[in-house]
């Protein structure tokens, strides 16, 4: 993933039937931690000499600021810890670990399929009563669920992100004349404003397929509505049907146009997701692209460039799809398991939980929480703040990420299943019938897989 594959998707989707702005209003929940400064180290909890081995697909800023929070629990409770960088898909490199007998005592994974097939492979540990007591009183149901395998809690989700968003680069719209869009028909004009101007308008990271995935799921989301988007989800209907053909017709009308893309599509399949983002940001007003559809994580992509978020970058909630449809938004979450019950690895889950652990990364900028109880004071600005309130905002009503809800041999791995036909999708995005019939293949393929355990 990544920077942050999913969501990588680290990726969950909301449904919201207000626009991410008016969602951004609502309130965050009560309780909100309101301690300032350095929280004082827990010296209730003493694990030193413990060592703590975690595992996550995080490269980068990512995991400099994740490695912070480990610092912070390491200072709280003497316990000694280890990142270990893991590639993706992390499901296959846990269980090379585990065959090797070496596992590492927390992993943190990016899909909820990813959680279902290592508990179902029994590598994952439950979640221990400290974890549990932070998750009651920080997380919603939903998100607690999300977390669980036939009614055992497992996961404890730390990192979320909201991938229904489009940032861009406010000196190219000003000198287009250009204004934010808030439907999709609204979005290539302004598109096609922006190309006239002089400046290509979408950036487009097709090298890696996962982005791809985001733009169908939005694109779905709002023209299906959530009952296709559930069903489509556990593949009670099929790839092939015309809701999805529906949705493809929609995301040909922009990958379509090479003129509107950056590069083209042959350039913007050489284009991995970080680049697309910086290459947005930088060139002041004569960027590579004008706009770039990704989640907050994004934030930490353009913090290196020389723009400044709320000035020289801003950003509007996914565009509306159809006369019937929804501003959609969806989201992601990378969520802590224990694959060693061991008293060091459940109390770091536990830290996970708390608003303490979620207030250091969130200063740090390209980081969304679930946690109801952080302080959205904690994030570093106004773009951030909202964005998280709207996630808060929505409560219990959402769904995830599509992709992150399938068998990862299909929607969660690169070169293979839905980031693979979605990558031909641009490159060919006339081949519609094709590009069901080989996602409903790999699917089915999948699902019977994932069946038989």
């Amino acid at each position: 993933m990544r920077t942050t594959l999913r969501p990588r998707r680290t990726a969950v989707t909301l449904t919201a039937v207000t626009a991410l702005a008016a969602l951004a209003l609502a309130g965050c929940g009560s309780g909100a931690d309101k301690d300032e400064g350095e929280p004082a180290p827990d010296r209730e909890l003493s694990l030193k000499g413990e060592k703590i081995e975690v595992a996550a697909v995080w490269t980068g800023p990512e995991q400099e600021n994740f490695t912070k929070v480990l610092k912070e629990f390491e200072k709280r409770t003497g316990a000694t810890v280890t990142f270990v960088p893991a590639q993706d898909p992390i499901v296959n490199f846990l269980g090379t670990k585990i065959a090797g007998g070496s596992p590492p005592d927390v992993a943190m994974l990016p899909q909820v399929g990813a959680i279902q097939q290592a508990a179902a492979q029994k590598w994952l540990k439950p979640v221990g009563p400290e974890a549990k007591a932070q998750l009651a009183a920080n997380y919603s149901r939903g998100w607690q669920e999300l977390g669980a395998v036939d009614g055992t809690q497992y996961g404890v989700y730390f990192k979320a992100a909201n991938k229904s968003l489009v940032w861009y680069n406010t000196a190219v719209f000003e000198n287009a004349g250009a204004s934010e869009p808030k439907t999709w028909k609204d979005f290539l004009g302004t598109a096609e404003t922006i190309s006239a101007s002089g400046v290509t308008p979408v950036s487009v990271g097709g090298a890696d397929g996962w982005t791809l995935t985001d733009w169908f799921e939005n694109v779905y989301l709002s023209q299906a509505g959530p009952a296709k988007y559930d069903q489509l989800a556990k593949h009670t209907i099929k790839w092939t049907d015309p809701s999805v053909t529906a949705a493809l017709k929609t995301l040909a009308e922009l990958f379509g146009k090479p003129s509107l893309i950056a590069g083209g599509p042959g350039g913007a399949l050489q284009t991995e997701y970080p680049a697309s983002v910086t290459q947005t940001f930088t060139g002041g007003d004569q960027p590579k692209g004008a706009m770039v559809f990704e989640g907050d994580f994004a934030a930490v992509n353009i913090a290196e460039t020389k723009a400044e978020i709320g000035k020289d970058a801003k950003v509007f909630p996914f565009p509306k799809v159809g006369d019937g449809g929804t501003s959609p938004v969806v989201t992601a979450g990378d969520a802590a398991v224990a694959l060693k019950d061991t008293k060091g690895a459940q109390a770091l889950l536990a830290f996970l939980a708390s608003p303490d652990a979620a207030k250091i990364w969130a200063a740090e900028g390209g980081f969304l929480s679930p946690n109801r109880n952080l302080d959205p004071a904690s994030y570093p600005n106004d773009v951030q703040r909202e964005i998280a309130k709207a996630l808060i905002g929505a409560g219990d009503d959402f769904r995830f990420d599509m992709s992150d809800q399938m068998p990862q041999s299909f929607g969660g791995t690169p070169g293979k299943g839905e980031w693979k036909a979605l990558q031909d999708f641009l490159k060919d995005p006339k081949d519609i019938a094709g590009t069901q019939a080989r996602l409903e293949e790999g699917a089915a393929k999948a699902y019977r897989a994932a069946a038989k355990g």
